[in-house]
């Protein structure tokens, strides 16, 4: 989806009346007087049900990490992961409500104007930035999940081995799917109609929750290590004994690998370069309606990510792997159902996550030029290219995590929308003394804290050699 320009994007209002107004809504919610011309910020008119709306966002926020949240879980303790987890979505729904006020007060709906309206030009390009360095990130843990899972489903569907056949070499396959699933669905012009795609996608990631639960019941406390590294070694007819056969979960607990853990939540719940795009498409748009979507889409995803990350842990303990689907056999039938569902559900959250890249792209380098599909499709076409190049050579997922967990992701959780507030909310309505702003500093100063600690840690692991990990 292009966004173009915003008609309105003049003085910032000076009374609180005008604020209260602009609060309300985007779009007049009374019929304009008579000989008059309605206001509107788009020329595009949202026709995005509300229930698609929350499916699009939802589906923004799920995501390739989901599948390392019982890692997350199992280097912080079942309570401490769960307040984390809380927290990190409380505040994410915070962010979100402070980048809709700052959009509704300057008439705006694409982050980086918002970082124009805030900085001038160098505060739309560092916001463009952090957006595509972000989603280049999602996009390539996603592709990366395709690579090491789509070669196990085609072989074990087949019957073929991917070490002999070519075709079914992860890095070939990343590219058939780009070009023959991703890229078609990545041309189209807007974003709403990914809705139907979202739906489906968060459908399959509902029945891996409850595989995950199901397997939890039926392995008991006989499955600790990787079953799929182990099935050709333990003998037939007896059960893998792990490391942690007693079951003995660890609520409480801080070790080195929790410079991990914090930013693979915050990486879970990202969402923010999507808000906008999504809010521009909802039909009779507001910013209570826009919140309320939000705040859905996160407690829905909260509740998901908890339960996986539960279930997935007592599982397998401290033995998960950072990419939970690793730690299953092959050869269950309901597993492998389970990881085509997951390669369907990221497959489509591609072209979601593919969005807002182009939208940061157009923003930056054609400012103010009308829709071109040249320029729409030329843009897709590198995106998927590079991102390709980049999922052939990453070594891990669990780097994709970390990286940008620590980097991007508390930069558009905690320290842009605070910024913005604090810059565009004018002081004849917010001083800057007052509680509403002295709570944004507060949140900005957090995700400053957050990015330091947690690329302090990272940084030390790798050169103590502490990060590498088994099975990776």
């Amino acid at each position: 989806m292009e966004l173009q320009d915003p008609k309105m994007n003049g003085a910032l209002p000076s009374d609180a009346v005008g604020y209260r107004q602009e609060r309300e809504g985007f779009l007049a919610s009374r019929g304009p007087a008579p000989g008059s011309k309605p206001v509107q910020f788009m020329d595009f008119e949202g026709k995005t049900s509300f229930g698609m709306s929350v499916f699009n966002l939802s589906n923004a926020i799920m995501g390739s990490g989901i599948l390392g949240l019982a890692y997350a879980m199992a280097h912080t303790g079942v309570i401490f992961f769960l307040a984390l987890l809380l927290c990190i979505a409380l505040l994410s729904s915070y962010s979100i409500h402070l980048l809709l006020t700052c959009a509704g007060i300057v008439g705006i709906r694409a982050y980086e104007q918002l970082g124009q309206r805030a900085f001038g030009p160098a505060g739309k390009v560092v916001v463009a930035a952090v957006i595509c360095l972000h989603n280049v990130g999602a996009m390539s843990s996603y592709l990366f999940i395709i690579k090491s899972e789509l070669p196990l489903v085609i072989s074990a569907f087949l019957y073929m081995d991917p070490a002999e056949d070519w075709f079914l070499e992860g890095s070939h396959l990343i590219i058939i799917v780009s070009v023959l699933i991703i890229l078609p669905l990545a041309l189209m012009k807007h974003l709403g109609y990914l809705g139907y795609t979202s739906g489906l996608s968060l459908t399959c990631m509902l029945f891996f929750l409850v595989s995950v639960i199901y397997k939890k019941f039926e392995f008991g406390c006989a499955v600790g290590r990787n079953e799929t590294a182990m099935e050709s070694e333990a003998p037939v007819g007896l059960p893998n004994q792990g490391l942690n056969s007693s079951c003995e979960a660890q609520m409480f607990t801080v070790d080195s690998q929790m410079s991990y853990t914090v930013p693979i939540m915050a990486f879970a719940f990202v969402c923010h370069p999507e808000v906008l795009p999504i809010y521009t498409e909802l039909c009779q748009p507001s910013q209570r309606r826009m919140q309320a979507v939000a705040n859905v889409s996160i407690g829905s995803m909260f509740c998901m990510y908890g339960l996986t990350a539960t279930f997935g842990y007592l599982t397998f303990y401290s033995s998960v792997e950072a990419e939970m689907l690793h730690m299953y056999s092959r050869k269950d039938p309901l597993i492998l159902c389970v990881r085509l569902a997951v390669l369907l559900a990221v497959t489509l959250t591609v072209p979601v996550v593919l969005f807002p890249i182009r939208r940061a792209l157009q923003q930056l380098l054609f400012p103010g030029k009308a829709f071109s599909w040249l320029r729409h499709v030329a843009i897709a076409l590198i995106l998927l290219v590079l991102v390709n190049v980049l999922v052939i050579y990453v070594p891990t997922i669990r780097d994709i995590f970390g990286v940008i967990g620590s980097t991007s992701a508390p930069s558009l959780i905690f320290i842009l929308p605070s910024i913005f507030y604090l810059r565009i909310v004018p002081s004849e309505v917010e001083p800057f003394l007052s509680w509403p702003k002295i709570r944004a500093l507060c949140f900005g100063v957090l995700g400053v804290l957050f990015m330091a600690v947690s690329l302090g840690f990272m940084f030390a692991n790798w050169a103590t050699g502490q990060s590498r990990m088994s099975g990776h």
